[in-house]
């Protein structure tokens, strides 16, 4: 095991909202270390969409540009996992990466993300990000006039909003209820919208490779589609958060982060999809920011505290 130097701030997880916070802070002259285990949530898509000026650009290409402008003032990067985060001192942490290594800080920004968990329906995971999808704002417009499906599920506020979502890009959107029990009342908007629904449950998406066709149902009939929504489980990758003692919502389980970021540990900082599952590209960046600022400020009243407290009177 080696330890190496103490650091500002140490932002685990390098998307876009630990970099554009790793931008802000290195520029600001702080000395800042990005720990990533290479695994960003949308790495299945083709193309991000809804950033401005980035519209249309492959997550990776935006990663990759992301990373050079980073460390150009000075933030250095290193691939990996975290294990056990612990209190040094008053004011510190040290973390404890997989292969060993220790590295200290004064402040920790947990940008970690989430991860979508698929229905177990085959044919989902394999055509993720590129022909099943998750979010209209996202990916509708690129299926506009095509066949749509949108396959129900336990997050059935998502589900029936995707379906009235997609009919603005489409004539042809269906419903699968796939376990949801839909009200007269839901029924029959969904009716004067002009979405179609079919009740029964989803058991695979067909088509030939690197194609989709339709959802087959239990009963044996198929919903042809040219692409398919689904609403997954959104599980935060928060256990580094909750081990330090972060404080959690009791309704969500989501731990409490304020606008800026800051939990309810001293010198935690939280951004991005940890904590706002909901958080797109632009905006996952925009927390970023806002909470680099904030650690940035922090780590000033620490400066100004300790400079006050060692001038001789």
């Amino acid at each position: 095991m080696s330890e190496k130097r103490q650091h500002d701030v140490i932002v685990i997880g390098a998307g876009a909202a630990g970099l554009s916070a790793a931008l802000v802070l290195s520029r600001a002259r702080a000395d800042v270390l990005l720990i990533d285990a290479g695994q960003p949530r949308n790495a299945p898509a083709e193309h991000m969409h809804g950033f401005i000026s980035r519209d249309g650009m492959p997550p990776r290409d935006f990663l990759s540009a992301s990373r050079t402008e980073v460390s150009a003032y000075g933030a250095r990067f290193v691939a990996g996992s975290v294990g056990p985060i612990e209190r040094s001192g008053a004011v510190g942490f040290r973390v404890t990466l997989n292969d060993g290594t220790v590295e200290s800080a004064r402040a920790v920004l947990v940008a970690t993300g989430l991860v979508d968990d698929l229905p177990d329906i085959p044919g989902i995971a394999e055509r993720w990000g590129t022909m099943v999808h998750h979010c209209p704002y996202c990916h509708g417009y690129e299926v506009r006039g095509q066949r749509i499906a949108v396959i129900g599920g336990p997050q059935r506020e998502m589900s029936l909003k995707q379906a009235g979502l997609l009919r603005r890009y489409s004539d042809d959107v269906t419903l699968i209820t796939n376990g949801i029990d839909l009200t007269l009342h839901e029924l029959q908007r969904f009716a004067a919208f002009g979405v179609a629904v079919v009740h029964g449950s989803a058991t695979a998406v067909t088509g030939a490779h690197n194609t989709i066709e339709a959802v087959r149902l239990h009963d044996g009939n198929v919903v042809a589609c040219d692409a398919a929504f689904v609403a997954p489980r959104q599980t935060p990758r928060d256990s580094l958060l909750t081990s330090l003692g972060c404080e959690t919502h009791p309704d969500t389980g989501l731990v409490v982060a304020d606008g800026f970021g800051q939990t309810s540990v001293r010198g935690v900082w939280a951004a991005g999809n940890v904590v706002t599952p909901t958080a797109q590209v632009i905006t996952a960046a925009g927390n970023g920011s806002a909470t680099g600022i904030a650690i940035n400020g922090w780590l000033l009243q620490q400066d100004l505290d300790t400079a006050s407290a060692t001038r001789p009177q």
